[in-house]
């Protein structure tokens, strides 16, 4: 039902509440705070370099993990989540370093955990940076990814992670019913406790041409692309019937991604299920403002904050975004 509003002018004056700092304060409706942070972190097996499509963010190896992961905790963001850069000789057609149960992913959540067993590690559970191809999935002669043969190996790159330790998997491929495989595998494994994030409402976005970059996996990919198992940008209700079913087949939490195109959808997602909902504030976002920002043409702090009270204000737990460090910093100088 909508609002009726009572008052009128000059007995009602909207102004009177912002007019000074303490009543701004107190009428304000949302807030950000370092608990809403997610910090995503890139995993090398080769060098430790700059990665130049997301100005500030690198690639990191496994002894220089510490340093970073030091920094993480001490600015007092509770989660990391952690993507590998394979090396390309480890690339096959059906992914089998995936599952390795000595592969960098479960090497790099041993290592964190055994450092700070307090802090939050959640993974990524896909196959494109593992496959020759750059799908996510494994592929039939015509390139089109195989659904079922897909989990299969999702699966066990799932209890790869969570015999390694992981807090949350989080898958992001988009195959029908891999939710229910990995939560009965979980479960069956007697990791009753491991939470999955499922990237619920991931679409066909043109925003993750850096990350693809920073992966290493843009050049596999080519000219295809993800249209077949990710969602239309121009499909909304598709994206809630997708919600709906992994939420029936196990899911703990949901991702929107990306994040402020779907502002919609993630206030849609909220109000209907109720449930913890995150978003992805993905590499093009990060790409974009970085230029503008480096242009001069936004001022960082404010665009950067603004950017991420929007996700708060559309209903987000919490936001994946490489501002993370950042933002925890000004938060706390605030």
């Amino acid at each position: 039902m909508p609002h009726t509003y009572p008052g009128h002018f000059p007995a009602t004056r909207l102004r009177r509440a912002r007019a000074a700092d303490f009543s701004r304060r107190l009428a304000r409706e949302n807030r950000l705070t370092r608990d809403d942070l997610i910090y995503p972190i890139f995993v090398t097996e080769g060098e430790s370099v700059e990665i130049k499509a997301m100005p500030g963010q690198k690639r990191h190896t496994l002894t220089g993990l510490a340093d970073e992961i030091d920094e993480v905790v001490a600015l007092g963001i509770p989660m990391v989540v952690l993507f590998p850069v394979i090396d390309p000789d480890k690339k096959t057609a059906e992914a089998e370093e995936a599952a390795n149960p000595e592969g960098l992913i479960p090497a790099a959540i041993r290592q964190i955990k055994a450092r700070h067993p307090e802090l939050g590690v959640m993974t990524d559970v896909a196959l494109d940076p593992y496959t020759s191809h750059g799908q996510d999935g494994v592929i039939d002669e015509a390139g089109y990814v195989i659904n079922d043969a897909t989990i299969e190996i999702l699966v066990a790159q799932t209890l790869a992670h969570a015999d390694a330790g992981v807090d949350i998997v989080s898958p992001s491929d988009m195959m029908d019913g891999r939710i229910q495989a990995m939560r009965h595998a979980l479960e069956d494994a007697g990791h009753i406790n491991t939470v999955i994030m499922s990237y619920a409402a991931k679409f066909a976005s043109s925003y993750y041409n850096p990350f693809r970059e920073a992966l290493g996996s843009a050049g596999n990919l080519g000219k295809a692309d993800k249209r077949t198992y990710q969602v239309d940008p121009a499909n909304g209700d598709e994206a809630m019937r997708e919600v709906a079913l992994d939420l029936k087949e196990g899911a703990d939490m949901v991702m929107v991604k990306p994040g402020m195109p779907y502002l919609d959808i993630i206030h849609r997602v909220k109000t209907e299920f109720g449930v913890p909902t995150f978003a992805y504030h993905v590499s093009g976002e990060y790409a974009m403002l970085k230029a503008a920002i480096d242009n001069g043409w936004l001022d960082e702090r404010a665009a950067v904050m603004e950017c991420l009270l929007s996700f708060k204000r559309a209903g987000c737990d919490g936001i994946l975004t490489y501002f993370a460090k950042d933002a925890a910093r000004w938060l706390a100088e605030d």
